[in-house]
């Protein structure tokens, strides 16, 4: 296809697939279109197994990274430590999650090794420990590094020119979407508020057009990936009468047969419509998108005020590990409490499939999609 995306990134169809599960990420770029790895939560020595297996497997195929990167987080610029940041978790929302737990039959004990991924994540927010992973991912063919929330720090750029690696940023709002192109990045990724996991709040349909005519006057050769809510050719096709060059979807991947998705969750995911999902800062303390479920009614209704990224991570994430675990132990309670991000587009998620057929049904609906627009001008 005669893309920005294609021709910049190599790939037969601007299709780009964001998921935390290296099977995925293979089968995609397989198929023809581009996947690209979730590396946020892992330290610098499992994210090289992971992306050794990657190259072991994608038969040379083009794939990249997602990092998170926020410009605010609570600590940034300090030397803080590992207990300094449990430290400044009020009792408040320890003792509310807990609450949860327990009002479904749940102990309420933490684990080390639960507290100590959570860590992880919050260490990984920091431009320390994004060049850290950023020294592992450079050393693999990766094509592309996509980061959430914020400007890339320079290093991330400075790194993706070194190398010839593009760098993408993911954008929720037009101002946004204009100081990334300012700062130099090389593909937008356009992600409306029906997105699943950090969402902006302008839906998808409004949000492109407005980032396309914003930007194509600042700096013309930016493509465009648009995100949120899209599950289907159809949509990438309509996104892309809208000025976007190709998609970027993470939710439908989940319940693919590749994915390792809770099968409980999985289960919710494929029953679920589209408005089955919300949108609240319990999980990580900025806004994300998640499946809802009692957890979280539960913050939305009685509970206190997040706290800043990534405070907010060390009271839900050891509470949700523990429900997914339990959840897939047959657990009742836990099975009613589990959730995880997924954008609206849910709804249109009815069927198992496996990830390179999910890639040809995009090519196949989208096609369909051009053929009934061309129908209107025979």
């Amino acid at each position: 296809m005669q893309s920005k995306i294609c021709k910049m990134l190599d790939i037969e169809f601007p299709l780009l697939a964001f998921s935390h599960c290296r099977d995925v990420v293979v089968a995609v770029s397989k198929a023809g279109g581009m996947g690209v790895f979730g590396a946020v939560n892992l330290p610098p020595e499992r994210l090289e197994e992971e992306l050794k297996w990657i190259d072991d497997h994608i038969d040379g195929k083009p794939y990249g990274i997602d990092l998170i990167v926020p410009n605010k987080y609570e600590g940034k610029g300090k030397q803080i430590t590992t207990e300094d940041i449990v430290k400044a978790v009020p009792e408040e929302h320890k003792t509310f999650a807990n609450s949860i737990l327990a009002s479904h039959d749940i102990e309420t004990e933490e684990t080390q090794e639960v507290r100590q991924g959570t860590i992880q994540f919050g260490r990984n927010l920091s431009e320390e420990g994004a060049e850290s992973t950023l020294e592992v991912a450079m050393k693999h063919p990766i094509k592309l590094i996509a980061n959430a929330l914020g400007v890339p720090p320079k290093i991330m750029l400075d790194l993706g020119k070194k190398h010839n690696v593009a760098v993408a940023a993911l954008v929720g709002a037009k101002e946004h979407a204009i100081r990334q192109v300012e700062a130099g990045v090389d593909i937008l990724v356009v992600a409306g508020g029906e997105a699943g996991g950090h969402c902006g709040d302008v839906s998808t349909m409004v949000l492109v057009p407005e980032v396309y005519n914003a930007i194509k006057d600042i700096k013309e050769d930016v493509p465009i990936l648009a995100a949120g809510g899209i599950t289907t050719g159809s949509q990438m096709a309509a996104a892309m009468t809208m000025g976007a060059d190709g998609a970027w979807c993470g939710s439908v991947w989940l319940t693919t047969s590749e994915a390792e998705t809770n099968p409980v969750v999985k289960e919710k995911m494929l029953a679920a419509s589209s408005r089955d999902t919300v949108r609240s800062r319990s999980r990580t303390g900025k806004y994300s998108r998640q499946l809802r479920s009692p957890w979280t009614d539960a913050w939305e209704n009685d509970g206190p005020e997040p706290l800043p990224m990534p405070l907010q991570s060390l009271v839900s994430e050891p509470a949700l590990r523990k429900i997914d675990k339990l959840s897939q132990g047959g657990h009742e309670g836990a099975k009613q409490l589990a959730t995880y991000w997924v954008g609206q587009g849910v709804g249109l998620m009815n069927h198992s499939l496996s990830a390179g057929t999910v890639v040809q049904n995009f090519k196949e609906d989208f096609a369909e999609a051009l053929e009934r627009l061309n129908n209107y001008f025979d």
